[in-house]
């Protein structure tokens, strides 16, 4: 049967027929649906683990058990995932095993552009990447094969234009599968260095078989064009925009595995065509080993070493025919200037009231990824700075530590609650056994909000909507030696409590934690109050209720207004204005 995907659907599709029994994953877009949508069927356990690390471990134990097993990431999540993957390769497993990656060039959700590529290489993993949905379902199903057939973990490289970009599929039923055997063998899966060093020696095999098969493997192929003056090689999304690009008049070398590459596929194509190009994503990977086959190629150089591609951001069809053929392509007007639109917090978050205070105290602010990282952009600009999941409350304690007493009491570490779960409590614990009187703020919206609203270990529900022991943060913090009488729980609609425990806790001599908790307001069962209205006569223009960048209220005519439409009724702006000219509408 025929269907209408996206890329992540079609993914969760392929897990699906393949008989897939395990997943578990963390949550980063452009990764997120394949784990929601595996979740929609009730043949797959599907669950949201606290990290990628955990995720990939997990999913690792499931296919030592005999079951096929999934783990899907972002590409930053693989960064956590390295240590457990990098043994991948070294016991390689019992049931099939394929970890998703879905990279972001072009940095559309990410802070960073990072080519997974490369950890194929590293931890000695094949690595198939498809460019469509079609594909995307065709290769998860491939994947597995190739698991078992070679005994090694397989990973699945994504893209944010295959993820979320929506093909026609032909779907299948599932294939249930029994499960595989366990059988207790120490030499595969205990990897002390005595073990390790013999299945260095596999993975090695391993990955030599498979560059055998790469050769003659159906997911490389070649599409000749009507002449021999241009071949392509590239992979994944790039492949759709050089055949886009380019059409028929050039041939192309569309590979599937890209890790490991085949070596005699590429000097046959090579060697059949005048001028070989290389198009891919990111990192010069391709362009790289064919050079080393000694194949003359223009990439992100020429083959005369002179820039061409970019290496930074994503391709497209216009960027090829520009730098390619030359092409200029005509530019379009609409005849008005079209205004900026910045990210911005959304009305009545919760999180805003909190940054308008911390940038009314002119604190330093040590960040961290999640839609509060919107809280360093204009008008708030109340965050210095921010680096990676679960670094403010690590760097912080850093920056205290050089800075001293002084900086303890004029800086604070903000951190959301699933990524205090994820990789934030363990930086507490350095804050406590090293001892800074760092002060940490946990906003804590009771969702993974970022990535679309999926549950975390605090929300008391599991990925299937399940009923779960929710964790308290105040717990975790005692636990991690804070303070009971320095764990402070505020209602961040609150200001003035807000400014007062934050100036409280700033002040005190030993580490501290500020939990700031309210719902996201765009969560189903979060009530939405009566919008609220501006009393024209009494509005001094002053624009105080202007400061926290509140997306509903703009001026008109000299005087504040607010977008009935919009505005939840938070109350944010009525309690910063002093002249009483806000308040609930009067029907």
């Amino acid at each position: 049967m025929k269907a209408f995907m996206l890329g992540n659907e079609a993914v969760a599709r392929g897990l699906y027929e393949a008989g897939v029994r395990f997943v578990s994953s963390y949550p980063g877009t452009p990764s997120t649906e394949i784990t929601e949508y595996a979740a929609d069927y009730d043949e797959i356990y599907a669950e949201w683990a606290p990290n990628e690390k955990v995720a990939l471990e997990a999913a690792l134990g499931a296919s030592v058990a005999g079951a096929r097993s999934f783990c899907g990431m972002k590409h930053v999540g693989l960064n956590v995932a390295a240590d457990p993957l990098f043994i991948c390769s070294y016991v390689g497993g019992g049931g099939g095993f394929v970890i998703g990656v879905a990279d972001d060039p072009g940095m559309h959700s990410s802070q960073n552009e990072q080519d997974s590529r490369h950890y194929a290489i590293a931890a000695k993993l094949p690595m198939l990447e498809p460019c469509n949905s079609a594909e995307c379902l065709a290769y998860t199903k491939a994947a597995y094969e190739l698991s078992e057939k070679y005994n090694t973990p397989v990973l699945l490289r994504l893209s944010t234009r295959v993820s979320h970009s929506r093909g026609v599929v032909d779907t299948a039923d599932r294939t249930e599968l029994p499960l595989k055997a366990y059988e207790k063998d120490p030499k595969k899966y205990v990897m002390m260095p005595g073990n390790a060093k013999g299945r260095h020696v596999v993975a090695e095999k391993t990955l030599a078989d498979i560059k055998a098969y790469a050769k003659d493997c159906p997911l490389n192929k070649i599409e000749r064009g009507r002449d021999n003056r241009i071949g392509i090689i590239t992979a994944g999304i790039a492949y759709t925009y050089a055949k886009e690009a380019f059409g028929d008049s050039a041939s192309y070398l569309k590979l599937g595995l890209v890790n490991p590459l085949p070596d005699e596929l590429l000097l046959e194509f090579a060697s059949s065509v005048e001028r070989v190009i290389i198009v891919e994503d990111l990192d010069p990977v391709i362009e790289t080993a064919c050079r080393a086959l000694g194949i003359k190629c223009d990439g992100k150089t020429t083959a005369d070493g002179a820039p061409l591609l970019p290496l930074c951001g994503e391709y497209s069809q216009q960027l090829l025919r520009e730098v390619l053929l030359g092409e200029k392509s005509e530019e379009k007007s609409l005849g008005e200037p079209i205004p900026p639109r910045p990210p911005v917090l959304c009305p009545g978050c919760p999180h805003r009231g909190v940054f308008y205070v911390l940038g009314k105290l002119k604190l330093h602010v040590s960040g961290d990824i999640g839609c509060y990282t919107l809280g360093a952009v204009a008008p708030l600009s109340a965050m210095d700075t921010t680096f990676c999941m679960g670094a403010s409350i690590s760097a912080l304690h850093g920056y205290n530590k050089v800075l001293g007493d002084d900086a303890e009491k004029k800086s604070v570490a903000v951190i959301g609650d699933s990524t205090f779960m994820h990789s934030g409590m363990t930086g507490l614990v350095n804050v406590v056994y090293n001892g800074t009187a760092t002060t940490t703020i946990i906003l804590d919206n009771s969702i993974t909000g970022m990535t679309g609203h999926q549950q975390n270990p605090l929300t008391g529900l599991t990925l299937k909507n399940t009923p779960a022991p929710a964790i308290h943060a105040e717990d975790i913090c005692a636990a991690l030696g804070v303070a009971r009488e320095h764990i402070r729980v505020v209602d961040p609609y609150d200001i003035t409590e807000v400014e007062r425990v934050v100036k409280e806790e700033l002040d005190a001599p030993v580490p501290s934690v500020i939990i700031c908790r309210r719902p996201c307001v765009l969560l189903k069962y979060v009530k939405r109050q009566p919008p609220l209205h501006v009393d024209r006569d009494k509005c001094k223009s002053c624009r105080a209720c202007m400061k926290p960048g509140c997306p509903c209220i703009s001026f008109e005519e000299g005087k504040a207004e607010i977008d009935a439409n919009t505005c939840v009724g938070c109350g944010l702006c009525a309690k910063l204005c002093r002249f009483g000219a806000i308040s609930e509408a009067k029907n």
